[in-house]
């Protein structure tokens, strides 16, 4: 029931996409009451018959500064409609960010992705919902790396299904249907259940959502094998061995954290292996050999690892403002710079934790010796894998 006690800053009434919207008694009576209304241009098409006479129209298009600025030009209440749920993935939301202390009340309808497992008869008690409508890949390739057996996926222009069925394909998840359902409750609805070849090759309406269904496991290394890489093309040894790459990643403790650089990446182990235990993070991948740029893509393809991004130059030309302020760094390689790299680095963010394996006596004391200058605590493990050299894992951190 309504609360009639309480100003309310903002009805947000949820609608699906039928011809002639269906409200219940609460929202009807929301707009009998009320005088100003907003929503997208769709939306206004599709409840105009129900507002009075006198009314005005706010249309939400994407400017979200000017928007809030016309709403803050009204001391009554501002019916808001919006697609499905307005707290999924929706407009409360936006509302919450950008008017905190707004007073909300909701009337939502189904969701797009609930619409279409209800429609398709989908058990969605385990489903993870994501959105990419907006967005980078990141939300997918982290569901997709935890192997997660149901994605609800809201799509947009770019990132259509074909364009999901073509990444699948590109990082090995080729074990996943895909069901595309096209302008849920319209006139033109239209669902289908596809494999991602035949997607790839299909245009759909614009107004979609998918669903992924794992129809087969895929398996997931704990401890990625070393004749899976790619290698630098004569020099099969440039790479951290998997015990060490292991205790490497141990040691980084990247739980909790944001952004992880990789520097000196070579073939990306390091960096492919801390994504599939943390697919949450934001990887980067920094090499300056051109060739690597083909074999780290290659690797995260055949490893099915999506959303590692690499870069291919000389660190040290790089404007690093121009890229995500680190939590921890990986130093895999320096060359012969580790004094210089260590000063840049502490500039970008003092309090990083800066992890590095060292072979040379010189590179583990130039490490020690300039982040022991720069109150870093130093810790030391070592480590020998079959005829290689012993390999020390220094780590450094503030306490």
């Amino acid at each position: 029931m309504k609360q009639t006690k309480t100003h309310i800053d903002f009805y947000l009434i949820g609608i699906g996409n039928h011809p002639t919207p269906k409200l219940n008694d609460d929202a009807l009576e929301f707009i009998q009451e009320s005088t100003v209304f907003s929503g997208g241009k769709r939306h206004y098409q599709l409840v105009k018959s129900y507002l009075p006479e006198n009314h005005t129209w706010i249309e939400i298009s994407g400017k979200m500064d000017a928007l809030i600025q016309q709403y803050n030009t009204y001391d009554k209440s501002i019916v808001v409609f919006a697609s499905g749920d307005p707290f999924f993935y929706g407009f409360g939301n936006t509302l919450q960010r950008l008017i905190p202390n707004a007073k909300l009340n909701s009337v939502p309808y189904f969701n797009s992705i609930q619409l279409l497992c209800h429609k398709t008869q989908t058990n969605y008690n385990n489903l993870k919902s994501i959105s990419v409508h907006g967005r980078d890949w990141s939300a997918l390739d982290e569901a997709l790396i935890n192997r997660t057996e149901l994605i609800g996926v809201l799509t947009d222009n770019k990132k259509t299904p074909a364009e999901i069925a073509k990444r699948l394909l590109q990082y090995g998840f080729d074990n996943y249907s895909i069901t595309i359902g096209e302008a849920l409750d319209g006139d033109t609805e239209h669902i289908e259940q596809l494999d991602l070849l035949s997607c790839t090759l299909k245009t759909h309406q614009h107004l979609n959502c998918v669903l992924l269904k794992q129809i087969a496991p895929k398996k997931k290394h704990f401890g990625i094998p070393d004749t899976a890489f790619i290698p630098l093309k004569n020099r099969a040894n440039m790479i951290t061995k998997m015990p060490i790459r292991l205790s490497t990643i141990q040691a980084l403790e990247l739980q909790n954290k944001a952004v992880f650089w990789d520097i000196g990446s070579c073939t990306g182990s390091v960096a492919i292996e801390a994504k599939q235990h943390y697919p949450n993070l934001k990887i980067i991948a920094f090499e300056k050999r051109t060739e690597c740029a083909a074999i780290i893509q290659q690797n995260t393809e055949r490893l099915a690892t999506p959303g590692i991004e690499i870069i291919i130059d000389d660190f040290f030309n790089l404007n690093l403002k121009d890229y995500p302020i680190p939590d921890v760094v990986f130093i895999g390689g320096h060359g012969g710079r580790l004094k210089e790299l260590i000063k840049l680095l502490h500039q970008v963010n003092p309090y990083l934790k800066l992890v590095t394996n060292a072979v040379r006596k010189n590179s583990s004391e130039v490490f020690t010796e300039e982040l022991t200058k720069l109150n870093y605590t130093i810790s030391t493990n070592s480590i020998q894998v079959n005829e290689h050299n012993k390999i020390s894992i220094h780590t450094a951190e503030k306490q």
